[in-house]
């Protein structure tokens, strides 16, 4: 009787963690779809008032600069504290990376600005990106170290007796046995950062055309998602929610094949 209850509680549970998901994912599936077509993802926005347009330019965006930015310095950051960070600054990188997953997106937002845009003396990709790389730093530092953690030592000490330098068994031997863990960690930045509007507004700013340079301002899906959701036009309303379900097939999109070829084996290494 008692494993049957514990049975119906915990399947109560994931029904009650899903049903919000699905209902969301179904509510932008019937707002947005009507407004998706091949415009959408291959035009630039239209003129204010004039009907049509899409987001192709806001669709790349500034998370693939972020990912370049925040992706090594956060796996180097963990690599270095699972493996050389028994000590006080160890400690001190540990908390400072705590801290920053808690502190809000519009603060990084400002910060950013404070040490790229104003220096710049205007916005640009690079400060959108180097805002959402200074937000996907401490997941990953610290989802790195826990997944190098879990390594057992016995492949450590082989690898020592073998002869094998302490830098190459870590690399060959210790990454790459956590890497499912560690690709984990890195999609997860990826879905956090993915659809944050807030330190866009300080940084990339917006753009209504092509932008190549990394010293312009650029657009981004969520903050084109902003604009056109507080705007005055129930054609660009039409277009934001097909935006939103754009992002949302994106970041499921992505998460699912990583860890789909992860499971494979392929990015798995020995894991």
């Amino acid at each position: 009787m008692a494993d049957h209850l514990a049975t119906g509680f915990c399947i109560l549970t994931v029904i009650l963690v899903l049903a919000p998901l699905v209902a969301i994912f179904a509510y932008l599936v019937i707002k947005g779809v009507g407004s998706l077509n091949l415009a959408f993802l291959t035009q630039t926005p239209k003129p204010p008032g004039e009907l049509g347009g899409g987001m192709a330019n806001a669709i790349a965006g500034s998370v693939p600069i972020g990912s370049l930015l925040g992706v090594p310095l956060g796996i180097g950051a963990g690599i270095y504290l699972a493996e050389f960070g028994r000590n006080r600054f160890g400690d001190a990188v540990r908390f400072v990376s705590d801290v920053l997953n808690g502190v809000p997106s519009i603060v990084i937002g400002i910060v950013a600005y404070a040490i790229v845009v104003l220096r710049q003396k205007h916005f640009s990709a690079l400060a959108g990106g180097t805002a959402l790389a200074i937000m996907m730093v401490p997941t990953i530092t610290r989802t790195t170290e826990e997944m190098l953690l879990l390594v057992p030592n016995a492949l450590r000490e082989a690898a020592y007796g073998l002869g094998v330098p302490r830098w190459r068994t870590t690399l060959s031997i210790t990454l790459r046995t956590a890497t499912s863990g560690i690709i984990t960690g890195v999609m997860l930045a990826f879905a956090r950062v993915a659809g944050e509007t807030a330190p866009l507004l300080f940084t990339a700013f917006g753009n209504q055309f092509w932008n190549w340079r990394l010293d312009q301002p650029t657009a981004a899906l969520p903050l084109q998602i902003f604009t056109y959701a507080i705007s005055p036009y129930d054609d660009w309303h039409r277009q934001a929610w097909a935006g939103a379900l754009v992002l949302i097939i994106l970041i499921v999109s992505a998460v699912s094949a990583v860890r789909y070829v992860v499971r494979r084996g392929t990015l798995g290494g020995v894991a």
